[in-house]
Formats: structure tokens, sequence, C-alpha cells
């Protein structure tokens, strides 16, 4: 007789009526802590999510209605797949009872998220997020939106999962890259809302990079509390939310630039983190010594804090398109590491030296 495995450990964490689970071994266990309230599922995951997919698949059985695959990458996120899926979900016989299963990185569950929103106006989904930036951050929240040529995630709704599961065992299979990229959104949090973790990875990155199971636990399990905790508070993005946007006004335009085939996103937030900290210093907001700090972290997390950019104007234009846009560019500063602020009425000018001096042209 074969032995019974282990119960994996497992760390609950509020979000609204839901729950974010957060262990290792969590996905042979799925239909634990997968919602649904006709108990049948609709599983919407790329081929690159196979090893997180298959043993959910086995754990729902008989349940699944549908399993759909969508296309891996950035260009996944558009209005043509939310259709696409739509449609099958549809022919499935899709019931407003039924759930969404989102397994895969952040445009996975952001694409999901969106069709699930709008479908019957609106079904229950899970998102079981298979990276690094989705487990920390992506995942959770209720932030589900598609992209459009103009922008990033410029189309979409705030619809909040009923479950989130974190398997860590999943980063194990990340390519170096992928992995590396999602700490950009750790990073964020250090900096922004978390000075005790930003001390930890200062001290001693090297567990994190090694994926040692014992240390992304209660990393992941810190974010996603992080996460929670903020969007309780302001779900709809108009207070304290705006936080979590550090980095990602320059990030996301790098991104829309790029045509989303340069820069990842943690990759483009990591450079916004560093232009956020260079404006700071530049107008007095936070004292001298951000940037320094700023990239000592980025970098000893594996991420690039300089390299080639657009143009001054593309990027100033592409800034203009941004969600936070209200009659002028808001940024979120930091004040100091822990203390961040909304500031608006940030001008071309004061971006453009900032932009000039890391090297985009003027």
């Amino acid at each position: 007789m074969s032995p019974t495995p282990a119960t994996p450990r497992v760390e609950r964490i509020p979000a609204g009526e839901g729950a974010i689970w957060v262990g290792e071994g969590l996905l042979r266990d799925a239909s634990r802590y997968l919602v649904s309230p006709s108990g049948r599922f609709l599983l919407v995951s790329p081929a690159s999510a196979r090893s997180a997919s298959d043993p959910i698949r086995k754990a729902l059985g008989s349940a699944v209605l549908l399993d759909f695959e969508i296309e891996d990458g950035e260009a996944a996120k558009s209005l043509a797949n939310v259709e696409k899926i739509s449609e099958a979900a549809l022919a499935a016989g899709l019931r407003r009872d039924d759930a969404f299963v989102a397994v895969g990185g952040g445009v996975a569950t952001d694409v999901t998220g969106f069709a699930a929103a709008i479908l019957l106006r609106g079904v229950a989904w899970n998102a079981v997020p298979t990276t690094t930036a989705g487990m920390a951050d992506a995942a959770i929240g209720g932030k589900t939106a598609v992209n459009l040529p103009e922008g990033k995630n410029l189309v979409g709704t705030f619809y909040q999962p009923v479950a989130v599961l974190c398997d860590v065992a999943a980063l194990a299979s990340l390519p170096d890259r992928d992995f590396r990229s999602g700490l950009g959104e750790v990073a964020k949090y250090a900096l922004t809302l978390d000075v005790e973790l930003l001390d930890m990875l200062e001290r001693d990155p090297g567990p994190i990079l090694a994926r040692d199971t014992g240390a992304l636990e209660p990393l992941v399990a810190r974010c996603a509390s992080l996460k929670a905790g903020t969007v309780a508070d302001d779900e709809r993005d108009t207070g304290i939310r705006l936080f979590l946007n550090y980095g990602h006004t320059l990030g996301h335009a790098l991104e829309r630039l790029e045509s989303f085939a340069g820069r990842s996103h943690g990759e483009a937030i990591a450079i916004g983190m560093v232009f956020a900290a260079r404006l700071a210093e530049a107008r007095g907001t936070c004292s001298p010594g951000l940037v320094g700090r700023t990239v000592r972290l980025l970098t000893s997390l594996g991420l690039e804090t300089d390299g080639a950019l657009p143009p001054v104007r593309d990027i100033l234009s592409a800034i203009r398109m941004d969600k936070k846009f209200q009659a002028g560019v808001r940024l979120v500063l930091l004040a100091e590491v822990g203390r961040p602020v909304v500031v608006a009425g940030v001008t071309d000018d004061e971006m453009r030296t900032v932009l000039i001096e890391m090297g985009a042209a003027g």
C-alpha cells in the first residue's frame, strides 16, 4: 500500500467574502479550496501552466464542464480572447451558478476574471496563480482587464474571485526570468508598505532567489495579506489602493511602447520605481538616498535598473493614457520607505529631466 500523502501546510487569508490559500502541495487537493455554487467548473489556462492545471483537472474530475486553453503572453489579454472564452463557455452549457477557474499568470487571471464578470452579468471565478507576480499581486484584489493598442488594462472591471489558491511549489518550474520578474511586485510592497519586509530582503534575499519553499510561503502570504488588506479598505482604487501602483505609471508606458514584447511587467515596473525614486529626490519629496537604496534592492533581486528607453515624447504621450490620469499626471512617490504619497500636478518638464538623466532621448 502506498503511503497517504501528508496534509499540506496551508495558510488562509481572508479576502472579502472569499479567501486566499497559501501553501505547498495544494494543487492535488484543489477541490477542497475551489468554490462553485453548482459544483461545476470551467477551467481556463495556457499550455505553460499545464504542470499546475493537470492536477487540478484530476482533483475536479467530472466537475470540469469546460477545459479551455488560451495563448501565452500579454497579447492574450484581448477582447478577442474574452469573446472566445465566452462563446466556449456558453456552448458548454454555462449557468450563472457555475464557476471559472483561471490557472496561470496575470494574463490568465485577468482575462478569465473579466469574462466571468460580464458573462450572464456575473458568474463566480477562482484564481490559481502560478507565477511570482500572480501569487504576490496580480491574482488578488479583483482587478480584471484586457489591453487595447492605446494602453494596458484599459478595458476591465473590479470583480473579486471567490477563492485564490497559491501553491508555492508551482514556482519551482518557472523560468528564471519569469520568477525574478515577479520579485518586482514584491519589492514594490517592501518599499511602499512593509519596511520589515524590506529589511529582510536587504539582509539576505538568497533563500528567495533559491526558491526555498520555506521562504516563499511566508513571502507570498505576506504580500497577499498586504494586497487583501489594502483592497478591503479601497476596492475601487480611489484612495490607498493607488499606492499599489508605485512604479507602474512609467512601467505600463514602457510595456505599451515596447508592444508588450520587450521588458516583462516586473522588469518595467523596476525601471518605474527607479524613475519614481529619482523624481522624489529631485522634487525634495524624500531625503537623498532613496535612489541608491532602490537600485541596491532591485539589483539584489536580479532586476535591471537601467537600460535603453524610448524617446521622452513617446513616454510622456503613453503616460497620459494611464488610468490614473485626471486633468494631469498623478504619480505615487515615497516621502520615505514605507510612506507613499500620491502626488498630483507632476509636470512634463520634471519628468523629462529625470527621463533624460536615465538615458532617454529628449
